[in-house]
Order: C-alpha cells, then sequence, then structure tokens
C-alpha cells in the first residue's frame, strides 16, 4: 500500500507562481516512477509531468518550460514547482505514484489561476 498526500493548492494570479508537494508514505521506493495529473472542470484527467530515471522529467508540452517536477527521496516527498501560471492550468492536481501492481493516487488538490 502507498499513501499520498498533496499539500494543500489554492489561488494564484496569472503570472503567478506555487509550489505543490506530495508526501509519500507506505510502500514507496526512490526507483517508482511518480508524477502528477491534474483534472480541469468538464475534461479528463491528463499528465502534467512524470519522473524520469536519469532524474529529469517528461511534460506535457503545454506545461514545458514552465513547470518543473523534482523529489526528495530522503523525505519520500514528490514536488511540482509551477511557474509563470495561466488561467487554462486550473484544475485539480493529482499526485501519483506507479507499482508494478498499479497506480496510487492522492485526494487532489484544487489550483485556481485567475485574477
Amino acid at each position: 500500500q502507498v499513501q499520498l498526500v498533496e499539500s494543500v493548492g489554492g489561488l494564484v494570479q496569472p503570472g503567478g507562481s506555487l509550489r505543490l508537494s506530495c508526501a509519500a508514505s507506505g510502500n514507496i521506493f526512490s526507483t517508482d516512477v511518480m508524477g502528477w495529473y491534474r483534472q480541469a472542470p468538464g475534461k479528463q484527467r491528463e499528465l502534467v509531468a512524470i519522473t524520469t530515471t536519469d532524474g529529469n522529467g517528461n511534460y506535457k508540452e503545454s506545461v514545458e518550460g514552465r513547470f518543473t517536477i523534482s523529489r526528495d527521496n530522503t523525505k519520500n516527498t514528490l514536488y511540482l514547482q509551477m511557474n509563470s501560471l495561466k488561467p487554462e492550468d486550473t484544475a485539480v492536481y493529482y499526485c501519483n505514484a506507479k507499482k508494478t501492481i498499479g497506480d496510487y493516487w492522492g485526494k487532489g488538490t484544487l489550483v485556481t489561476v485567475s485574477a
């Protein structure tokens, strides 16, 4: 079992920044792939960023250069630094961990980008 708890999101003005964190506990290892997904109102959940074995990340094209995924394995914590936020980034953001038996999800945190 893996438990994932996202930090509280919030309201951010366009152009602003926000860092999300995801505290992982249970059967989680530094080699497990982890990522961030989001779901906007009326839309399907989509991949935002995912960790890679080289320590970098793969990103949804629309967030490339603005978002950075990182992890601190000593704290079992995954981060998503979001800069230059746009209204279209408004969504519920979910932390994800991939295990051989399946995916684990956090409950999600709402990020609203609005003036």
